[in-house]
This record gives structure tokens, sequence and C-alpha cells, in this order.
């Protein structure tokens, strides 16, 4: 299976908004899925229904900094619900937390990747196909690594 990085290619001092996706080796650790455009989908990871209020902060000022926030809300964040398909299905990483610093990425996701084919802000991006054949394949201790 292919996937798409960010745009900027794998970098190893990721920084908010470089549009890189983080050197190393990472857990998935939970994830959101759209139950009005996919059936639950099975996986080793607790899948929580992604709601409207659903958001993700990426302010670096902010001690939620690289966690879930409820919107709307007046830090940066970004909304898990898109109106494209982008995450339909998304999964979150244990990138930058423990310890979370702040301004050295937030919200490296798994999830799909658009159409076109371009590259994210950082996560990593599979066909929508691909993503929901490998799900269920995925253990629970199982490592994303970035190379």
């Amino acid at each position: 299976m292919s996937c798409v990085l960010g745009r900027s290619g794998i970098v190893v001092r990721k920084r908010e908004g470089d549009g890189g996706t983080p050197y190393g080796d990472f857990a998935i650790t939970a994830g959101y899925f759209r139950a009005d455009r996919e059936k639950r989908p099975w996986g080793p990871f607790p899948l929580r229904q992604t709601r409207v209020s659903d958001g993700w902060c990426d302010d670096p000022t902010s001690f939620r900094y690289n966690a879930p926030v409820k919107l709307p809300t007046r830090l940066r964040s970004e909304r898990l619900t898109l109106s494209d398909n982008v995450y339909d299905i998304v999964l979150t990483t244990d990138h930058n937390q423990r310890p979370r610093k702040l301004g050295a990425g937030s919200a490296i996701f798994v999830h799909f990747r658009r159409p076109d084919g371009r590259g994210t802000e950082g996560c990593i991006a599979f066909a929508p196909e691909d993503l929901r054949r490998l799900l269920p394949r995925l253990a629970k201790r199982v490592r994303l690594i970035i190379r």
C-alpha cells in the first residue's frame, strides 16, 4: 500500500505548520469515525464516533496544544468533521504527547488521502479502501515507523 506524507517530506525536527511528517516511531492510540459516512470500523484501538463539536488544538501557545478540544473554542484548532472525506476515519498517534512540547507539531494523524494525492500537513494518508482494509489487520501494539 502506498501512502502520502507531509508536503515537506520527512523532518527530524518537527515544528507546527512546517508541513513535515515527523521522523520517528509512534504508537496509534485511538481514533474517530464519521458515522454519517462510515460503518463503525473494527480495529484494535478505541474508535469514537466523531461529533460536530470535536476538534484538535493546534495552538502552540495553549495548554491544550496537541489535544482534543470541544468546538467552538477561542483556541486555534482543527475541526474533525471536515466537509471532504479526509477525516471520515482518523487514527491519532502519540507524536508529541509525553512530554508535550509547545510548537513541536500537533495532530499527526493517519487518515484518508485527498483524491488529488497532494501532500498532507504532516499526517500519513492512505487511499480510503487501503485504510479500511489495513485497520482490522493492525495489532494493538503496532508501531508507525517513519524513516
